[in-house]
């Protein structure tokens, strides 16, 4: 295994309330939970401890929390994965960002973020921009304000833009992405178009490098002209919330140590396919060791 590489990531952090539902309710629809757990997450903080606890790699994290219990959960948490927070903001007078999450039998789950201080994470400071700068490569998601996604794409040595949740990107930050990583949908929702080929198509003509998530399927790699489908690892899912955030955080630990972006998607894969057999969004996140355990069994 290459060595640690050092990983920004500048995003979002909530605390996540998750209640346990036979189903996801219709609308207009009123049903039963056998359970709610709270417990951090954000895909930010998410793909930061994705990155520092599945991938190994050195991380620091811009983010912003408010003054309350919430904040205090989640720098916790944060800093027992080995996650850098010194870049983590406290701001007075706005809460810390939360997300309600129906999670159902079938591992399936809907979720509704309330941003709180992640949509005041505007104007990055010289510090802020400083450590964007330093890190070989730097991730980012769209849960915080997309001035501050072209500040830190503009900073970054090599930027890696998981494109969720789903929103159009200004013309001026396409120039800026050295990786693309979404899924199904939100590859359709960028494009207009209705089927994933041509959305691929049409992307891959917009980006030095994609990759399109699949779910239990596995991955499309595009660079180079060159596409290159990664198998997925069949597991029983318990909750797949935040796996699309691990798979982030390692894909980005692997590239900033040195991995070429076949072998980091396979790495994200295989920690992805391990978070989902846990409940909860970070809290569920393998180890480095367990993530490369898979990913050698599945190459033998």
């Amino acid at each position: 295994m290459s060595t640690a590489g050092t990983v920004t990531v500048v995003g979002s952090a909530n605390l996540d309330t998750t209640l346990r539902v036979a189903r996801i309710p219709g609308p207009g629809e009123t049903i039963l939970a056998s359970g709610i757990v709270r417990s951090p997450g954000g895909k930010g903080a998410n793909q930061a401890v994705g990155a520092a606890r599945s991938g190994g790699a050195e991380v620091a994290f811009v983010a912003a929390l408010g003054h309350d219990g919430e904040a205090d959960l989640l720098l916790a948490s944060l800093t027992g994965a080995g996650v850098g927070t010194d870049h983590v903001r406290r701001l007075d007078g706005v809460p810390s960002g939360s997300a309600l999450i129906t999670v159902s039998d079938d591992a399936e789950n809907s979720i509704v973020v309330v941003p709180g201080a992640n949509a005041v994470l505007l104007d990055l400071t010289d510090g802020e921009l400083a450590v964007v700068r330093s890190a070989a490569v730097v991730l980012a998601c769209l849960e915080i304000p997309m001035a501050t996604v072209l500040a830190a794409a503009r900073a970054a040595r090599r930027f890696v833009l998981n494109a969720a949740p789903s929103a159009p990107l200004p013309d001026e930050l396409w120039p800026h992405l050295d990786v693309l990583v979404v899924n199904e949908h939100e590859a359709r929702d960028l494009t207009g178009e209705a089927q994933v080929d041509d959305a691929v198509a049409v992307l891959s003509r917009r980006v030095p490098a994609l990759v399109v998530t699949l779910g239990a399927a596995g991955a499309l790699v595009v660079e180079d002209g060159l596409r290159t489908h990664v198998r997925g690892n069949p597991v029983t899912a318990v909750d797949t919330t935040g796996a699309g955030d691990c798979f982030c955080g390692v894909l980005a630990a692997r590239l900033a140590a040195g991995d070429d972006l076949v072998t980091a998607t396979r790495w994200g894969g295989a920690a992805g396919a391990l978070a989902v057999q846990r409940p909860g969004a970070a809290d569920a996140m393998p180890t480095t060791a367990d993530v490369a355990t898979l990913v050698e069994g599945a190459q033998r």
